[in-house]
């Protein structure tokens, strides 16, 4: 599935809290305030990689080369410093210090909790009950990421917690759209880019499941939750559509009719789009020949052929479908 994290990376990226991480990156902590807290061998880290920040290429080398002494010192940061603004600022380096060379560093944090007795993502965990929202959807970002990205997969409570996380944003209350921009709550979207992280891995897929998420999902997407929230939801359908186990399962859930009817109504592209790729997915990735016919057969009744017909036929993803759907309506006349 690494063909796709560039994919999901530019999904999650482009709902996240983007505007408000940029402010909380370019504040200034004076380290040495926190003498009295903090030792002074984690003042000097802390000091000479935060200054580092002025030059992106010194900071990467000091995270290549230091990489578990910026755990080490990250953690003791986040343990040990209650001051919200510095806790944000700190869960923006960590967030950041993620991205690039994304895997190794993930295993870093994993190897060091695992020295330490403790699982990586369990000092984050707690931070979901944070009062701050921001706090709160930053350390839900870096729990997708080490867990997504790490060797080892999340679990058990801990996983049954994330989830649960992940669709209390997605209650009623949460996704009213805003009446001028006609959107839902960046803070949701954010929640819901923490998925696309989640839903790469196929441990996760089947426990989103499991976990009634797709429930979930079909019950944001029969209101007017807003164009990018929806978006985002339908990506997680087109994520879970590339298992073919998904695809069996995901026919019990009836969610042909509900896309058909988003692709008619929609005027966005890059709504449309998707949904046009997650169809694709269902009729390519399903191995049994009656799952397939089913789909189809659903995607004709929603008119999807129809609509379709009316679409660029040089698309890929469009050209597929007008096949497969036109080959299994031949066949279903006679």
């Amino acid at each position: 599935m690494d063909d796709i994290r560039d994919v999901v990376a530019a999904a999650a990226s482009s709902n996240s809290i983007a505007a408000e991480v940029s402010v909380v990156r370019n504040t200034d902590i004076y380290w040495q305030s926190y003498n009295g807290e903090l030792s002074a061998g984690v003042v000097e880290f802390i000091t000479r990689f935060d200054e580092a920040r002025a030059q992106p290429k010194v900071q990467q080398e000091i995270l290549n080369n230091e990489g578990q002494k910026c755990v080490e010192t990250f953690l003791n940061l986040v343990t040990n410093i209650s001051d919200e603004k510095t806790v944000q600022y700190i869960l923006t380096m960590i967030d950041d210090a993620l991205d690039e060379n994304y895997q190794e560093r993930a295993n870093i944090w994993i190897d060091y909790a695992k020295e330490t007795g403790n699982i990586a993502w369990s000092y984050f965990l707690p931070m979901l009950n944070h009062q701050d929202p921001f706090i709160v959807h930053m350390a839900a970002r870096i729990i997708g990421k080490l867990s997504a990205w790490g060797r080892d997969t999340m679990q058990g409570g801990n996983l049954d917690d994330y989830f649960c996380w992940v669709k209390n944003q997605l209650a009623p209350e949460n996704i009213v759209p805003d009446p001028e921009t006609g959107e839902g709550s960046l803070y949701v979207q954010c929640a819901v880019g923490c998925l696309h992280l989640m839903l790469k891995v196929n441990e996760y897929r089947a426990a989103w499941m499991e976990a009634e998420g797709i429930e979930c999902i079909k019950a944001v997407l029969s209101t007017k939750c807003g164009t990018q929230l929806q978006y985002q939801l339908i990506f997680c359908i087109w994520l879970l559509a590339f298992n073919p186990q998904m695809c069996e399962q995901l026919k019990s859930y009836d969610i042909v009719p509900g896309l058909a009817n988003i692709l008619q109504e929609s005027k966005n592209d890059k709504v449309k789009r998707i949904i046009i790729n997650a169809y694709r997915n269902l009729l390519e990735k399903s191995t049994e020949q009656e799952t397939c016919q089913e789909y189809a057969q659903a995607m004709i009744k929603g008119k999807v052929l129809k609509t379709l017909e009316r679409y660029d036929s040089k698309n890929e993803s469009v050209k597929f479908l007008l096949k497969r759907l036109g080959e299994h309506k031949k066949k279903y006349k006679r």
